[in-house]
């Protein structure tokens, strides 16, 4: 089969298209021809040596993906040669062929194509536990969402609009702004604006993925709000004194998606509901840009450029 590898640590030059065994499906596994592979931010740290990869090289990046069962290995009664089925905590995706456990696969819906199930589901289900167990949005809440153009930041705007709550966005560029205001951002300010001085005090809940703007998201959170920390995009966040959060009752919690994907039908559930939400268009998905998986190295590129405003596909 054919794959996207890399030898060793480095830039997107490193990448290579080049023949490797085929992957098999083992017990409790399905073998899938797969026909979108999504491309996300945890595949350029792991590429650079940022994150921690195991065996040893070539290595092969990817762990979010849809395909259609070409296989199944022993004791597998769930899915049958055919069924389209999506991941999105696979590894070594990016290949043509991927082995993914049972308990790891999710059926798609006839209504939900291949590319949008591997569109929205590493970022729409992190989106919805966001709004739904991180912080319940409720109707009328008033929610600053950073980095509000990128993929989590485009479901979240709508699954929080969609509870009844009002998005004031974060972002870069006046281009990435009007993205978020025709998905639903009630007002968009940019990172170069004075947005923590604007925004004092008037917030219920921050959603932070950048890290090094969490005190100033605190700025913008009223006494009793909410602040949910889930990334660091834009580096560590500073030291929390605990007294600020007594002092004024607010809050600081964690989000992580792996705490909530506990369970074959907590994964399952979760992915339906998500996929209600695109069918009834309660969601809006953008349309995605794709590259042939040969062509690796441009998608990575533009990823890395922080350019693009929708997922990146790569399709076998």
């Amino acid at each position: 089969m054919k794959a996207l590898v890399f030898n060793e640590f480095g830039n997107s030059d490193v990448l290579q298209y080049v023949d490797i065994p085929d992957a098999v499906a083992g017990a409790g596994e399905i073998l899938l021809d797969t026909t979108a592979i999504g491309l996300n931010f945890a595949d350029i740290y792991r590429r650079k040596g940022n994150y921690h990869l195991v065996g040893e090289p070539p290595y092969i990046l990817g762990y979010e993906g849809a395909g259609v069962v070409k296989a199944t290995g022993e004791g597998v009664t769930d899915f049958a040669i055919g069924d389209r089925v999506a991941f999105v905590d696979v590894p070594l995706a990016n290949a043509e062929l991927v082995a993914v456990p049972v308990t790891q696969a999710i059926p798609i819906p006839d209504a939900i194509s291949d590319g949008v199930a591997a569109s929205v589901l590493l970022q729409g289900l992190t989106a919805s536990y966001l709004a739904k167990d991180s912080y319940a949005i409720k109707y009328g809440d008033v929610a600053l969402v950073h980095a509000v153009a990128g993929g989590v930041g485009q479901m979240l705007t709508q699954i929080i609009t969609s509870l009844g709550g009002k998005v004031i966005g974060l972002t870069s560029t006046e281009e990435k702004a009007e993205v978020a205001r025709k998905l639903g951002a009630e007002e968009v300010l940019l990172y170069s604006d004075n947005w923590a001085e604007k925004l004092a005090g008037k917030m219920d809940v921050v959603y932070d993925s950048v890290g090094s703007t969490l005190m100033d998201s605190f700025q913008t959170v009223r006494e009793k709000g909410t602040v949910v920390f889930y990334g660091m995009s834009g580096g560590d966040p500073a030291a929390v004194d605990p007294r600020m959060l007594m002092d004024t009752s607010k809050t600081l919690t964690g989000g992580d998606l792996w705490s909530f994907l506990t369970s074959k039908e907590e994964r399952i559930k979760r992915s339906r509901a998500l996929f209600d939400m695109i069918s009834t268009g309660k969601i809006t998905v953008n349309k995605p840009r794709k590259f042939a998986l040969s062509d690796g190295k441009a998608a990575h590129d533009l990823l890395e450029s922080r350019k693009s405003t929708g997922k990146i596909l790569l399709i076998p």
